[in-house]
């Protein structure tokens, strides 16, 4: 990746960009820091006066002798006074000042992160299905729960210090230049050495830092992978193998962190020494001229305190320069996720739909997932409304793949398909999708409430109307005999729930929708043949008077369908069908029932 400054300064801009609408509390923070800087320029003011007027003989600023009374101007002990008073309240403000721009900073900081975070996993939820099977979910959520902090590091956690050590910087070049000139100038002889230094380390630490999330990107995928597969782990006895793996990987992202921290810290150890180098010369020089008599000793003291404030800044320009790399570093890849376009996308002027009809027509419909990898090839058929379909086929013969194409998951490779004679591509999405009601082979749980589970398919359910669609999902008598019944908690994935009740809120769920659709991938192959009986129940309540296309190995599954697909290698061979409005489209023809569509015309 480019990490020149014209990259730096895009993320830059784009960082600010995200943060625009908190740009009154990034600015009051910034303040607070300016008010930082006026209370450094003013903390080597109380020795300069306490050697200088209460030690010596120099007369106190004339800004003191305007304001004070002549009892605390006359004598050295009043002075002295003056000057620890003076240093106290000094204090006191830059103790307030911070309390102040620590509550503020963490504020600004935890908001912009929660709306970025927000973003981010909104435009994760619109890309396209295809996007999250070839990256998959480790990659998205690293972004979101790591990378989006980066908002917060750059626009209050460095560059707050930046604007504050460059105003710092400036203040305190001009008070020493003021006082003695030629020390000043020594002082800043040393800041294009560590620019060179900066530049030089920022590159190499930016690719450093990809490097590193990276990695741990691939570690905790090795954690989602063996939590998300935990019974299979288990049962082959693989707990030893899985952490192996994952040390493996951890390793690999700690070994690189630590080379970027030791990169960092070679980085550091030559600022301090470049600095060190400059404060010994300015020291020199500041006592040949207090032996020479050009400066008196509390000047000499001043100047000192303030050219040691001054290289307190070179340092934090210098070292945030580099610590930017890594927010960067995040920044670019939190971007590079949201200028990820969905492979679906809405067309402009896209039409609305309230409720369907239910005629579905696909028109030599082919689909692959990549160039060497085609699932579906030349698929015509038409179903009209209320018909029931039966989909079958061997495993990977792209029976899913079909129903994900109609719910427009994907979109066609080649071919249209058409819901009551419009493209799907010229629906609005969200209403497209709410013509549909799906029931897959492993039923998808919330970790809430069963309530809220079924009501998923209508938030603004009432309770009676998730009492009945539960009822109608053969559910409810199960769901009243738990201890706290439609309150109670399923878990992460519902995992308090057997299988059978899991699919039984799933069908609750699609009669809760009432969609026009009806959608079954595999409802029954992981139940008993006692639950199936009851599953296979509702589903027959649930087709009545819905367009229904069912995935099923099962023949007791397909009882009832009118029509049945028989899918092999992506291709339609056979329609069986009794009387029942289905016409095949290919070549313009009707079919047949039992029509064998592998044959040549």
């Amino acid at each position: 990746m480019a990490t020149g400054r014209g990259s730096d300064l895009i993320l830059l801009k784009r960082v600010l960009a995200q943060a625009r609408h908190y740009w009154r509390h990034i600015a009051g923070i910034y303040l607070l820091g300016l008010a930082s800087t006026a209370l450094t320029l003013l903390l080597p003011l109380p020795l300069k006066i306490a050697v200088d007027s209460g030690i010596g003989s120099q007369p106190l600023p004339s800004v003191f002798r305007a304001v004070l009374p002549e009892a605390l101007t006359s004598s050295g002990a009043a002075v002295i006074a003056v000057a620890a008073s003076l240093l106290v309240g000094i204090g006191l403000l830059t103790q307030i000042q911070a309390l102040a721009n620590s509550v503020l900073s963490a504020y600004t900081g935890e908001k912009l992160v929660l709306d970025f975070r927000a973003r981010l996993f909104r435009h994760v939820q619109r890309l396209s299905l295809g996007y999250h099977d070839a990256k998959g979910t480790t990659h998205s959520t690293y972004r979101i729960q790591y990378d989006a902090p980066c908002i917060q590091w750059i626009a209050v956690d460095i560059l707050g210090p930046l604007v504050t050590a460059a105003c710092t910087l400036v203040a305190m070049i001009c008070i020493a230049a003021r006082v003695d000139w030629q020390l000043a100038l020594v002082a800043l002889a040393i800041a294009p050495l560590l620019f060179l230094l900066s530049r030089s380390y920022s590159r190499r630490l930016r690719r450093e830092w990809h490097e590193v999330k990276k990695l741990e990107n691939s570690a905790l995928s090795v954690v989602a992978e063996a939590v998300a597969a935990l019974r299979v782990v288990k049962a082959f006895g693989q707990e030893d193998r899985e952490e192996e793996r994952f040390v493996r990987r951890a390793s690999d992202g700690f070994l690189a962190r630590l080379r970027t921290i030791f990169v960092e810290g070679r980085f550091s150890f030559l600022v301090g020494l470049v600095t060190a180098v400059g404060s010994a010369a300015v020291l020199f020089l500041a006592l040949e001229h207090v032996r020479q008599g050009r400066l008196t000793l509390g000047s000499a003291l001043l100047v000192m305190g303030y050219l040691a404030q001054l290289y307190a800044p070179l340092q934090t320009i210098s070292k945030g320069t580099t610590s930017l790399q890594a927010s960067l570093a995040s920044a670019e890849r939190a971007f590079a996720l949201l200028d990820e376009e969905p492979d679906v996308a809405e067309r402009p002027n896209a039409k609305p739909v309230t409720r369907a009809r239910g005629v579905v027509v696909f028109r030599n419909v082919s689909f692959a997932y990549g160039p060497d990898r085609p699932v579906l090839s030349d698929v015509s058929f038409e179903v009209e409304p209320g018909t029931r379909v039966g989909i079958v086929g061997a495993t990977g013969a792209g029976k899913t793949t079909l129903v994900s194409l109609l719910m427009r998951f994907y979109d066609p490779s080649a071919g249209q398909i058409l819901l009551d004679g419009i493209d799907l591509r010229d629906y609005r999405l969200a209403d497209l999708r709410n013509q549909f009601a799906l029931v897959l082979q492993e039923p998808v749980l919330f970790s809430t409430s069963i309530a809220e589970n079924i009501a998923y398919a209508r938030p603004g359910a009432t309770a009676e109307e998730v009492v009945a669609a539960a009822s109608a999902a053969n559910a409810h008598d199960f769901v009243s005999r738990l201890p706290h019944a439609y309150e109670t908690q399923v878990g992460e994935r519902g995992m308090q729930l057997s299988g059978g009740e899991r699919q039984r809120i799933a069908l609750a769920r699609a009669f809760l929708k009432d969609a026009p659709i009806l959608i079954l991938d595999e409802p029954t192959s992981s139940v008993d043949v006692k639950t199936e009986a009851g599953i296979l129940e509702a589903m027959q309540r649930l087709m009545q008077g819905r367009t229904t296309l069912t995935i099923a190995h099962r023949l007791n599954t397909l009882e009832g369908c009118h029509v049945q697909l028989h899918i092999e290698q992506g291709r339609l061979v056979r329609l069986t069908s009794t009387p029942k409005a289905l016409h095949n489209t290919a070549q313009g023809r009707g079919s047949a029932p039992w029509e064998d569509l592998s044959r040549p015309a």
